[in-house]
């Protein structure tokens, strides 16, 4: 048997094994968790990444190359550079931002102040923290979330020198674009677009991922599509991607090979390798491949990941289709409970590609949110806390939080938010089966508390 022959053996038999194993699995109420969120994979994905894995070629390559050519329109831009995670992504984000080859008109300068939501994800705003900018913190709303547009005005017309403003969509649903996006343009802003929890959101006919100078997205498992983890930094301007990519790539200064990367002397190179690229050594002739233009990091995903992008990619609209229907079946369950539970509503002009289902118990309510989630939980049903709360709270941000008299007083919504915010799941995963088993639970919960 010849090595093709056998590799085609293997990945039949790998394809064998994943479809009989979907057929043979079986989920019992009360026994198996609900899970909130997982890859959803068919044997497409495990013979793609076997059949990578066996290729020999491990670290980032055609796959990957592949992948930023068909992703970014995803996020509605033209350019973009995958990562190892959507943390990394909104790393690299700030990292090109703050080069000194960024475009001027969105280049960042350590000690610029930043708009974010106090309740946030953290490296939405570890970044800003990272690279010596200023996070200017505001509340949020309720329900949605989102940071509060008024106090954003306030600041920005009391303040003058706020440089940009980032935060992520609220698991799917954004804020008022419109007026978002006017305060950007009157205030010369600079948008940083977290799109970590909202691939397949759409604002007025916009996908979200499409308003910022740079947006981000997430590939984490329990995201809206999985590369077992992975991250995506999107832009229309090829300058700005560019230095991403040479962020994430150490901060090295080559930019070939974009086909056929480890081959050197492929038609793909731009024959210009070895030249005095080093500033001030015009006597030294150097490799391109080793010139460095930036303080870089190594935050590169392995082909294998990208692989089983590709195949994720072709599923999207299922995928979102099913958060889509799940959103509106575990509605109907939670909103019969309005009394006690503050339910999610999107904002006017908005599709949202539903992360999870959010909701805050209210502070009236005869229970606490832990007495919610210890019930659910007791019966395998996973939740999850919305993130930080209110961030200040936390001992990595005691420093920031010394800036305020009082931070509950401060930020009322981020203190309801830290006491009372839980999501469950949305994703395809989430059978009919499953989704009727919550809402026997949750109802058997409520009866409770009936008046």
């Amino acid at each position: 048997m010849s090595e093709s022959e056998t590799k085609q053996k293997i990945l039949d038999l790998v394809a064998t094994l994943i479809q009989e194993r979907e057929t043979n699995t079986k989920w019992t109420p009360g026994v198996d968790w609900v899970k909130y969120a997982g890859p959803v994979f068919d044997e497409n994905e495990y013979v793609k990444a076997i059949d990578t894995l066996l290729s020999g070629w491990i670290i980032f390559g055609e796959n990957g190359r592949k992948f930023e050519d068909v992703f970014p329109d995803h996020l509605g831009k033209e350019h973009g550079v995958l990562t190892n995670s959507g943390s990394s992504a909104n790393l690299l984000m700030i990292a090109a931002l703050m080069s000194e080859r960024a475009p001027e008109n969105v280049r960042l300068r350590k000690g610029d102040k930043i708009i974010t939501p106090v309740t946030c994800f953290p490296t939405t705003i570890n970044p800003l923290i990272q690279h010596g900018l200023v996070p200017i913190f505001v509340d949020v709303e309720i329900p949605s979330l989102n940071l509060d547009l008024d106090e954003v005005e306030a600041i920005l017309k009391a303040e003058g020198d706020i440089r940009g403003i980032t935060f992520a969509h609220v698991l799917g649903n954004p804020p008022d674009m419109n007026r978002l996006m006017a305060l950007v343009e009157k205030y010369n802003l600079v948008f940083i677009e977290d799109a970590c929890d909202a691939l397949g959101s759409f604002y007025d006919g916009e996908k979200l991922g499409s308003f910022g100078v740079v947006s981000s997205c997430s590939f984490f498992p329990a995201h809206h599509m999985t590369l077992g983890e992975g991250g995506f930094v999107a832009t229309d301007d090829y300058k700005l991607r560019k230095i991403i990519t040479s962020c994430r790539d150490w901060g090295r200064a080559c930019f070939c090979n974009e086909k056929k990367p480890g081959d050197v002397t492929c038609e793909t190179a731009c024959g210009n390798r070895f030249r005095n690229w080093l500033p001030g050594r015009a006597d030294i002739t150097y490799d391109h491949r080793y010139v460095f233009d930036e303080i870089g990091y190594n935050l590169k995903p392995i082909d294998l990941q990208a692989s089983i992008g590709l195949e994720q990619v072709k599923k999207l609209p299922m995928l979102d289709e099913a958060r889509r229907v799940n959103f509106k079946k575990l509605d109907k369950i939670f909103s019969n409970y309005n009394e006690y539970l503050c339910t999610p509503i999107a904002t006017d002009k908005a599709d949202p590609c539903w992360f999870g289902y959010l909701m805050i118990v209210k502070g009236d309510a005869p229970f606490k949110k832990s007495e919610l989630v210890n019930f659910l939980e007791s019966k395998n049903i996973q939740t999850r806390s919305y993130f930080t709360g209110n961030a200040l709270y936390h001992p990595a941000y005691q420093k920031l939080a010394a800036g305020y008299d009082d931070v509950q007083a401060r930020f009322p919504n981020a203190d309801i938010a830290t006491r009372g915010a839980i999501f469950l799941g949305t994703f395809a995963g989430l059978t009919d089966k499953k989704i009727n088993y919550i809402g026997d639970c949750v109802d058997e919960f409520m009866r409770a508390y009936a008046a």
